[in-house]
């Protein structure tokens, strides 16, 4: 039996009522000089939210469009709530990128009230994803109706998503769509290569030890596209400690399905994981990135595919395959250096 938990997603009601009532106030640390100074004036300002979606949207956007993120890297997602200084660049945005799929709602409610009336809303998950294949599971449980918003750690929903920024960017500004599609090719190409490196190590890893017990449940579709098992995530949905019941019950499938690897965030520690590891005797790996991009803005590591990358090679050697095709690949994104990763 899989660990189950109740999922609870906080609402922003105080800060969501001030970002409207501040909705033309000062931007705060919300928007960087730097990085609107050296666009063009008349380029398409873009805001989106957690770093991966950034990351697409700067390597299609390229250095077409400005572009800046709400969401700090290493913050948790599913409880996060914009600061009031965030309704001004929402209210200057041409387009919004959000993952949708219930993981933004106050960002989504704070956009919906302080967009531009031409401005759009992009759902990028709620776009690519059929109802059909939402994936509900011990962390995100069907009766709350919000799925596991996850899709960007399988590098083919990262094409999917880079597929719908292009079509908007180029929509919004038919004069660079061109770019936009060469620049959609060659992210698609970078994926296409990482996914085949994937493939090709995992079948290294001894049968049957394809099996993700994590602290954060962000592999679901991931390890339905590539035949992977989630057991289970240490991190219930309430972002509370989980309870004594949920460790014994995590511990009991530990042992009944005999996982060599536990992985933690580096991001998030967890006493809790790291205690789980001890009392069943497993390895446990604390290094897994979640939403932290690899270098500094600007830098050629700082992206999503390369974030990826180190992940599951980090995945595979952890359940005692050799990635050795994730570690000779090279990820040839360029990413503009002054797409705003706020910190």
């Amino acid at each position: 039996m899989r660990l189950r938990t109740p999922r609870t997603l906080s609402v922003a009601t105080a800060g969501l009522a001030a970002g409207l009532l501040l909705a033309g106030c000062g931007a705060g640390d919300s928007g960087s000089p730097d990085s609107a100074s050296s666009a063009s004036a008349t380029s398409l300002k873009v805001a989106t939210t957690v770093a991966p979606l950034t990351s697409i949207v700067a390597a299609v956007g390229g250095d077409k469009v400005t572009i800046e993120g709400i969401v700090p890297e290493g913050t948790n997602s599913h409880t996060f709530e914009p600061k009031p200084q965030t309704a001004e660049l929402l209210s200057t945005a041409d387009l919004i990128f959000v993952n949708g799929l219930k993981l933004e709602d106050p960002t989504i409610g704070l956009a919906e009230a302080n967009k531009k009336a031409e401005a759009e809303i992009v759902e990028l998950g709620t776009s690519v994803l059929p109802e059909s294949d939402y994936i509900f599971d011990f962390s995100f449980p069907e009766e709350d109706g919000k799925p596991n918003p996850h899709l960007w750690t399988d590098p083919r929903y990262a094409v999917a998503y880079a597929d719908v920024v292009r079509a908007k960017l180029s929509e919004r500004d038919p004069a660079n769509a061109a770019e936009y599609q060469a620049n959609f090719e060659a992210f698609k190409m970078e994926a296409d290569k990482l996914a085949e490196a994937v493939r090709a190590d995992q079948e290294t890893v001894p049968e049957g030890q394809l099996k993700l017990v994590t602290y954060h449940d962000a592999y679901a579709y991931f390890a339905r596209n590539f035949g992977w098992e989630v057991v289970g995530a240490i991190q219930p949905s309430t972002f509370d400690e989980p309870t004594p019941a949920e460790v014994a019950g995590l511990i009991e499938q530990i042992r009944a399905t005999g996982v060599p690897t536990i992985f933690g965030s580096e991001v998030f520690p967890s006493a809790v994981l790291e205690a789980i590891a001890a009392e069943t005797g497993v390895r446990y790996e604390d290094s897994l990135r979640d939403d932290d991009l690899p270098g500094a803005p600007g830098d050629s590591e700082h992206s999503l595919l390369e974030l990826l990358r180190y992940n599951y090679r980090t995945m595979i050697a952890g359940l005692g395959g050799q990635p050795t095709q994730l570690d000779a690949l090279v990820v040839d994104i360029k990413v503009p250096d002054r797409a705003y990763y706020p910190q």
